[in-house]
């Protein structure tokens, strides 16, 4: 992750470093009128609210995860520059990505990272190509970045490697052919969790080779050392000196992957037992009791006062999902948010309300940068702690300061055109911006339903792994690896039917009891099953589930003229009449605009009769305009929008029908139009006769 360290913040500021020892509160108020360039909208109190839809938490929250994953799906396409670079920078105008090629490439991280992110937008969105991007990079790594089987620690991933490196043996500034343990932790929770995704056996072999190795080297730790180094050389296991180092407070990433073992009764089940628990020992004797939270980032020289964020609240997300764990584990979690929340190691911001937290510091220098630039992804894992704290304890408090915080990230989203990294240009973290920060993004949707869309049909969180799923129309299907599972959706219909396994589960059953329970006023279907691992929903109402046209995949230079077909087989936009646009506005990935801002009308026709459902369109005129959208025999949908504004568009259209025709309205023209997200799907077949308003 990042980074610089410790790079004196106010360096960035143009303060002398002779003035920097004191020169951060540990929270002070930063309030502003543009987050990363996008103006700030707040509520009647004065409070942040969401972008680009401040209206509508679930279409903001949604736009924030979609817009990061569409950047990771285009280099999917492209040239996978995540395999080997840490992070990238981007042209102003183009909005090409340009691979930064000077810092470590934090591979470790980010695979475990992209399996956390993976393992909610799978079952959130059914699209397969989720999990074929995170096997075949997590493939990659097994192939390019393991170490040798005759080494001390065996056949474990590296944790970085050098920019541009096609294999992995560790960042050459720190050492050669080094390992983090804490992270082989992390990275094998990763990979048993694909393995319970796939039902690929390679990845619980890789699992079970990181727990091993875990086990055969752990230690008797104390104040000073930790059961695992937070950095070794492979080869030896031995420390050594200069960027290595003999303490890292992370050991709930190793506890998390032998707890999983444990459960599933694999691999050396009495070793993890023990290694386990000598590990959970040291936690609360040490990091739990003096707050020691250090050694966690890849690029970083071991330093017992520089602090961070990450263990802490990874260690109060533990705590909260598994209560049984901790007979304390309520005021345990509330410490280790607190903390987080008031530590004098790094500056905190209040921002509209919301708390921003940088991400590690030793309470005079600090990573990283200026108020409102950062940091995306750290104060996402603080409102997920905090969503998932309300949602196991009911304290609204904690719902507030998440929902404002988890408002600030979204104006975060995509790469803003106006918009800096703490450290300028080249500096968008893969591992921050397109993994850590979505996946605690949809923690909040899983700990508070009803902030995702209302819309449509989603699975927002289980205690299993999803394993496959199907939206209907007044339906959804989907499996879990475990039989046992506890799961939350939210429905755009009312379920009559909920069957596992086939049998048909009980509704408003008693605590703890097989059943499911629905809440009509927010549309949350909790399902709880013991025995069967294939669930059914069927109900009455809801959409038909749509396909989406979205103008970043495949990829097309910005002012792109559109000729035939795009994507190919969907729609044919003729020749010159439509343009790909680079994001502006409130737009954060690339559109749809007119090549000639005079016309006043244009068409597109589908290759094949489908039902336009809904588009989203951004005015970026300085007044209100009215658009029509007319498809016959559908009834013609006319809206308006307020200047600057955004807004998706829901046509209620079930006839399938082949061309479109959008026209401004009011005397004005296209040009100022812009347009995003078309979304399709089959509809009923109109014939060819049928009456042309055209």
């Amino acid at each position: 992750m990042k980074r610089y360290l410790i790079l004196l913040a106010f360096l960035a500021w143009g303060v002398s470093p002779a003035y920097a020892q004191d020169a951060f509160k540990p929270v002070s108020t930063f309030d502003a009128p543009a987050i990363q360039g996008r103006p700030v909208e707040l509520d009647s109190q004065g409070k942040l609210l969401p972008w680009p839809y401040p209206h509508d938490i679930g279409a903001s929250y949604e736009s924030y995860f979609l817009t990061q994953w569409s950047v990771l799906r285009r280099e999917y396409h492209g040239p996978r520059d995540y395999y080997f670079f840490c992070c990238v920078d981007f042209d102003r105008s183009t909005f090409e990505l340009i691979p930064d090629r000077h810092w470590a490439n934090s591979t470790g991280y980010l695979r475990a990272m992209l399996e956390g992110f993976v393992e909610h937008l799978y079952p959130y969105t059914g699209d397969p190509e989720t999990i074929r991007l995170l096997k075949d990079f997590v493939d990659y790594e097994l192939a390019h970045g393991t170490t040798p089987r005759d080494y001390a620690w065996s056949g474990v991933p590296y944790a970085s490697a050098d920019p541009g490196a096609t294999t992995y043996r560790g960042w050459s500034k720190h050492a050669v052919d080094f390992i983090e343990p804490p992270i082989v932790g992390e990275d094998g929770y990763g990979y048993l969790r694909l393995y319970e995704m796939t039902g690929e056996v390679r990845y619980l072999q890789a699992a079970i080779r990181c727990a091993d190795a875990l086990v055969k080297n752990i230690r008797q730790g104390d104040a000073t050392h930790s059961p695992w180094p937070v950095r070794v050389y492979a080869r030896t296991g031995k420390v050594g000196k200069h960027a290595m180092g003999e303490y890292s407070a992370n050991v709930i990433e190793p506890i998390e992957l032998f707890d999983e073992l444990i459960r599933l009764q694999l691999g050396d089940v009495a070793g993890y037992r023990r290694v386990r628990e000598q590990a959970w020992q040291w936690l609360f004797r040490y990091p739990m009791t003096d707050n020691v939270w250090v050694g966690y980032f890849e690029d970083v020289a071991p330093d017992m006062a520089n602090m961070n964020n990450v263990i802490p609240l990874e260690t109060a997300r533990y705590l909260l999902l598994h209560p049984e764990l901790d007979p304390h584990w309520k005021q345990d979690a509330a410490g280790l948010i607190d903390w987080v929340r008031t530590t004098p190691k790094w500056p905190k911001y209040i921002v509209g309300g919301a708390m921003v937290t940088t991400e590690q510091g030793d309470g005079h220098h600090f990573c990283c940068g200026k108020p409102n630039d950062c940091c995306d992804s750290h104060t996402a894992r603080l409102a997920a702690i905090e969503a998932i704290y309300y949602w196991k304890t009911e304290d609204e408090d904690y719902k507030e300061q998440a929902f404002r915080s988890y408002n600030w990230v979204t104006y975060q989203q995509g790469f803003p055109p106006k918009g800096v990294t703490p450290w300028g240009q080249g500096q968008w973290w893969f591992t921050d911006e397109f993994a850590d920060g979505p996946r605690r993004m949809m923690d909040g949707l899983w700990a508070v339903p009803e902030w995702a869309p209302a819309t449509k049909s989603h699975f927002l969180g289980s205690t299993s792994v999803v394993t496959h799923i199907v939206y209907g129309r007044g339906s959804v299907t989907y499996a879990t690896f475990d039989a046992a599972a506890d799961d939350v959706l939210r429905l755009d219909f009312t379920p009559t039917r909920v069957l596992a396994d086939g049998h048909a589960l009980a509704p408003d059953a008693e605590k703890n009891a097989d059943g499911y329970a629905f809440d009509a006023a927010r549309h949350v279907l909790r399902v709880h099953r013991s025995y069967a691992r294939n669930v059914s929903i069927e109900g009455a109402g809801g959409v038909e589930p749509t396909h989406t046209v979205d103008f970043d995949d495949p990829h097309v230079p910005a002012g792109t003229l559109l000729h035939g077909a795009y994507p190919n087989g969907i729609i044919d936009w003729g020749a010159n009449t439509w343009r790909v646009g680079v994001p502006e506005g409130r737009f954060a990935t690339f559109n749809l605009a007119v090549a000639d801002a005079r016309v006043g009308q244009a068409d597109f026709s589908f290759v094949t009769p489908h039902a336009l459902a809904g588009i989203t369109v951004f005015n970026s005129g300085p007044i209100d305009m009215s658009l029509k959208i007319d498809s016959p025999p559908n009834q013609v949908v006319t809206i308006t929008v307020p200047a600057g504004r955004l807004q998706r568009v829901q046509t209620g259209w079930r006839s399938g029908t082949l061309r479109i025709r959008l026209e401004a309205l009011n005397g004005t023209t296209l040009g100022n139009w812009k347009f995003d997200d078309i979304r399709y799907s089959a509809g009923a077949t109109v014939p060819e006769a049928a009456p042309d308003r055209h």
